[in-house]
C-alpha cells in the first residue's frame, strides 16, 4: 500500500464560541491510500486533532503522520501502535475501509448509504449572547429538530438560565429535549449548586460539567447530581481497555459520548461501546468539527452500530470551504443521498 497526507484549513463561516475560546479556522489532514498497482482507486481518511483537547495535539504531529504514511503497511497491520494518536488511527482506519470498498466513500454499506434510513441528530446551539442563542434555537426548531444541545459556560450563568427559561416557556418537555455541554466550565465547588439550579428546566444530560483530572470530585458529582452526567473529555486520555473499564466502574456515569477522532478511532470507540453496554451506561456518538470526509465516515460508523438514540452529527455547514458530500439534514435527521457525490479536491487525485 501507498499513503500520502495533505494539510487543509477549514474556514468557519462565523466564529464558533466554546468555553475554551473562539474558533475561526480548523486544521485537518486528509490521507490518501492506494494500492501501488492501481493508482486510479484510492481511499480517503481524515485526521483531525483538536487543538488544546486531543491527546495527539502534539508539536510533532505532522512528523508522526508522515512516518505513518511512509510505513503504512506496518501501521495497517499494527493499528494498536496508534492508540495514543486517535485522529491518525481514525484516518487510516477509514481510508482503508474506503479503499476496501472500491474508493467510493462507502465505508459501511447499509440502508443509510442506500438512502433508505436516517440518523436522528441534535441541533447544536453555539455560545453567544442570550438573544443570539435564542435565535439559533428558533432556527433549529423551524428546521425540525426535537433535540438541541446547548453550549454553556462562556457567558454569565444567569443569562444561560434566561435562555433555558425562554425555551421552556415556548416548548414543553415532551416537545423538545435539551442537552447541555459545559466543556468542563464549572468549578468543582460550584458545580452541584449549578446543576440543582438547572434541573427545573428538565435537562436530559450535561456533558463534562467540570474539568478532566478531578476524579474524586467527578465521582461525587455524578452520584449527587439531579441531572444525568455524560462524560466526554474525561475519556480522551484513557487509551487502554483495562483503564477504560476502571474509569467507568469508578465514576459510574449515566452516559458517555464518543468522538472517533478523539476517543481511539473505530477500535477505541468499539471498546468504549462494549464496556458501556456491559455496565448499563448510555452512549451516543458525535463528530468533532471534522470536514465532510470525516463526518461521512462517522455517520456511516454510527449507523452501523444500530443504536436507537439521538446522535451529535452534522453536515459540515459551519465551514465556507468544506467538501461537497451526499449528506444532508431534513427534519432533524441526517440523510445520505445515494445519487449524490463527493467533491474530491484536485490535490487528492494525483498519486
Amino acid at each position: 500500500m501507498k499513503a500520502k497526507y495533505f494539510p487543509y484549513q477549514l474556514q468557519f463561516a462565523a466564529a464558533a464560541g466554546t468555553s475554551r475560546g473562539i474558533m475561526r479556522t480548523r486544521d485537518i489532514y486528509l490521507i490518501q491510500l492506494w494500492d501501488a498497482e492501481n493508482k486510479e482507486v484510492f481511499g480517503i481518511g481524515e485526521c483531525a486533532p483538536l487543538k488544546g483537547l486531543s491527546i495527539d495535539d502534539v508539536s510533532d504531529y505532522e512528523e508522526i503522520l508522515s512516518k505513518v504514511c511512509d510505513n503504512i503497511d506496518y501501521y495497517l497491520a499494527h493499528k494498536e501502535a496508534l492508540r495514543r494518536y486517535p485522529s491518525i488511527l481514525f484516518g487510516i482506519e477509514t481510508a482503508a475501509l474506503d479503499l476496501l470498498n472500491g474508493g467510493k466513500r462507502i465505508l459501511f454499506s447499509s440502508k443509510f448509504t442506500a438512502g433508505e434510513s436516517t440518523i436522528a441528530i441534535n441541533g447544536l446551539i453555539w455560545m453567544g449572547t442570550a438573544s443570539d442563542m435564542c435565535r439559533q434555537i428558533e432556527n433549529k426548531i423551524e428546521q425540525g429538530f426535537r433535540v438541541i444541545k446547548i453550549k454553556v459556560g462562556a457567558i454569565h450563568f444567569e443569562e444561560e438560565l434566561a435562555v433555558l427559561q425562554w425555551i421552556r416557556t415556548q416548548f414543553k418537555d415532551e416537545a423538545l429535549e435539551i442537552r447541555v455541554d459545559a466543556n468542563g466550565a464549572f468549578l468543582p465547588q460550584e458545580a452541584l449548586d449549578k446543576l440543582v439550579t438547572l434541573a427545573p428546566y428538565t435537562i436530559h444530560s450535561i456533558e463534562q460539567p467540570i474539568q478532566v483530572g478531578q476524579q474524586a470530585a467527578m465521582r461525587d458529582l455524578i452520584a449527587d447530581s439531579p441531572i444525568a452526567i455524560a462524560l466526554d473529555e474525561e475519556l480522551i486520555p484513557v487509551v487502554e481497555l483495562k483503564d477504560k473499564r476502571a474509569l467507568l466502574e469508578d465514576l459510574k456515569p449515566q452516559y458517555i459520548i464518543l468522538k472517533p477522532s478523539l476517543h481511539g478511532g473505530i477500535i477505541g470507540c468499539n471498546e468504549w461501546i462494549q464496556l458501556a453496554n456491559e455496565l448499563n451506561i448510555g452512549w451516543w456518538i458525535t463528530s468533532a468539527l471534522e470536514s465532510n470526509y470525516g463526518l461521512n465516515a462517522i455517520a456511516q460508523y454510527t449507523y452501523s452500530q444500530q443504536h436507537p438514540t439521538t446522535h451529535g452529527l452534522g453536515t459540515g455547514g459551519l465551514y465556507t470551504n468544506n467538501f461537497k458530500s451526499p449528506l444532508f439534514i431534513q427534519k432533524g435527521e441526517l440523510h445520505f443521498d445515494p445519487h449524490g457525490s463527493f467533491d474530491t479536491p484536485s490535490f487528492l487525485t494525483h498519486v
